[in-house]
């Protein structure tokens, strides 16, 4: 891997360089990805027949399109029985911490007045699930739980066919286990575009979470507004902050962990020890040359991967935070004190044995991050993105006496002398 000493020149080169993996830099995908939106939304099911034959090489139409009972049933027939024993623990682990997320509505009484607020599930959600090299059932289970325990009363799944023109059974599996009882054969653009607006087979959603490649990216971008979105996902990111007490070979296989997601993947170490940096990067080579995806992870350290050097552990925490990276692990003598000073993180794996595939999978948060350094403002998956929140006023006529000269007061000085009538007219003398 490339190492570099952490100077302001380098943290430049390097920010700039990952914001070359945005959405924002792939305009030319526009054009396509709107017209794929625009037909869909025009032709309805007859255009996303057409496209899944074009880039899937399946026939769709509206009596396979929807997976059937048979087709769970068969999925559970297939599975490994030790992977469908590890999804049911995972799944049990995800609910359980997403269950401490809950809100209650609330309500504050007096004087005739009564104000609070409702906490509402989303009514409609849909859950993209991509598809390509790995059967992503990890992502099926982070995206949808939350959805279940917020109260979500319908819950739909879209993930791409496989060119036999089935889903892998552990995708269908996982979805079981989580509770989601529609799930369609459609990906791409034209299935962001079918939850959107709704076709003849695929319901109109209220809201869409799930990752994808550029095209469902832009997809999700676009119809932002006419229904509700997660975040626009970018290419995963694993940034480690380690001291001189960190094991090489954990720090290296951790960095490839995240660098085989993708060729657009980044793999960060900010290290104070320029031994440590020298023993990585000799522990990459090795593992690269034995891992099964050693293209993918090549092509990403080429462009994405960096180990830079800090002359102290302050220069590496002040770095980290201005990547705001996915991932944050931290291998240092305190990780605790480290923890505590790192504030744009997606989310932070501490010690020597909690590497981030123990999050992909396991430990129960949700694995679905902000990426592309929005971690400055951008939160987990959680059980915030499954509800919405409406407000509550009720006043007695006497508690508005009390202070309806003030909101007219308020009115007028805007302007606003209807807001201001609205109020005065109760209190007219008759």
């Amino acid at each position: 891997m490339r190492t570099v000493k952490l100077t302001n020149e380098t943290k430049k080169d390097l920010l700039s360089n990952l914001l070359k993996r945005s959405p924002k830099q792939y305009g030319e995908y526009e054009n396509r990805v709107a017209a794929i939106l625009e037909d869909v939304e025009k032709r309805g099911d007859e255009a996303v027949f057409e496209y899944t034959k074009k880039f899937d090489q399946v026939e769709l139409d509206e009596n396979n399109i929807r997976v059937s009972e048979a087709e769970i049933k068969e999925a559970y027939e297939k599975i490994d029985p030790a992977v469908l024993s590890v999804i049911r623990k995972s799944a049990a682990n995800i609910k359980s911490f997403h269950e401490k997320q809950k809100r209650n509505s609330w309500f504050d009484y007096g004087d005739g007045i009564i104000i609070g607020q409702r906490i509402i599930p989303i009514e409609t959600v849909g859950v993209y699930v991509p598809g390509g090299s790995a059967p992503l059932s990890s992502s099926v289970l982070m995206n949808t739980l939350p959805a279940v325990v917020a109260g979500v009363k319908r819950l739909i799944m879209l993930t791409p066919p496989g060119k036999d023109g089935k889903i892998n059974e552990c995708v269908l599996v996982a979805a079981d286990v989580a509770g989601v009882k529609e799930i369609y054969k459609c990906g791409g653009s034209q299935a962001i575009a079918a939850m959107a607006y709704g076709t003849k087979s695929i319901p109109r959603v209220d809201k869409i979470v799930g990752p994808g490649n550029i095209y469902v990216a832009l997809a999700k971008k676009r119809v932002y507004g006419n229904v509700g979105i997660d975040s626009i996902a970018g290419p995963s990111e694993i940034l480690v902050i380690a001291d001189e007490t960190a094991n090489p070979r954990f720090v290296a296989a951790d960095l490839l962990s995240q660098a085989e997601h993708d060729p657009l993947a980044s793999a960060i170490l900010i290290t104070t020890s320029r031994e440590l940096a020298e023993k990585v990067s000799e522990e990459v080579d090795d593992f690269t040359k034995k891992l099964e995806r050693k293209e993918i992870i090549e092509k990403s350290l080429e462009n994405f991967g960096y180990i830079l050097v800090a002359d102290n552990m302050d220069e590496a925490i002040a770095a980290a935070n201005e990547v705001a990276s996915e991932h944050v692990e931290v291998m240092t003598k305190d990780p605790y004190d480290v923890m505590t000073r790192i504030y744009n993180a997606g989310a932070v794996f501490l010690g020597q044995y909690s590497s981030e595939p123990l999050g992909d999978y396991f430990a129960g948060p949700n694995h679905v991050l902000p990426t592309n350094g929005t971690a400055r403002f951008f939160s987990p998956l959680s059980l915030d993105d499954f509800i919405k929140k409406s407000s509550v006023i009720s006043y007695s006529r006497e508690a508005l006496e009390k202070v309806h000269k003030d909101i007219e007061t308020f009115a007028k000085a805007e302007g606003l002398t209807a807001h201001a009538n609205s109020v005065a007219v109760r209190f007219e003398k008759q």
